[in-house]
């Protein structure tokens, strides 16, 4: 299970930069010595919080497959505070927008242990360059087992339109 850090204490997951190793000393240090075990259990220490850090982030990928994106969500069926799922993500061509209710296929296997985390995205006009975000006062998105579902009520049609699926299952 992740170990998540205490949120009151912990805003963020960072790496300090500070960390500077003199070359001379590390190459005059006696292999022997307790300074050169001092220097391994730090350098390891250094090496634990890089990958500890790597592993929570958020990744930047929006992708047209399904991608874990490193968020962690509390678990629901759980008692144990610390049991989390992770997070996916998945980013789908919706294509052209036109008036009303447009569907689209987006290929996932969803099933009654999935949760929807966040649908969002954004509708563009390549001639005229008027983008809106998805969900807007005049666009809604909804998503069922099979299709994403925009209606656009704008007045306007869409060359291309976006949008991001993030969600848990468990």
């Amino acid at each position: 299970m992740p170990y998540i850090p205490d949120q009151t204490i912990n805003t963020g997951m960072f790496v300090p930069t500070t960390n500077v190793w003199d070359i001379s000393q590390i190459q005059e240090i006696d292999v022997n010595s307790a300074e050169f075990k001092e220097l391994m259990v730090r350098l390891y220490q250094n090496i634990s919080n890089i990958a500890t850090a790597l592993n929570k982030k958020v990744t930047g990928y929006h992708i047209n497959q399904e991608f874990v994106n490193g968020k962690l969500y509390y678990n629901p069926a759980s008692t144990d505070p610390q049991d989390y799922r992770p997070g996916f993500i998945i980013t789908i061509d919706t294509g052209a927008l036109g008036a009303g209710a447009n569907a689209v296929n987006h290929g996932l296997t969803v099933t009654n242990t999935w949760h929807w985390m966040a649908i969002y995205g954004a509708a563009t006009n390549t001639g005229t360059l008027v983008g809106y975000s998805i969900p807007d006062l005049n666009i809604g998105v909804n998503v069922t087992a099979t299709q994403i579902i925009i209606t656009n009520n704008t007045g306007l049609a869409f060359t291309d339109s976006t949008v991001t699926l993030e969600y848990v299952k468990y």
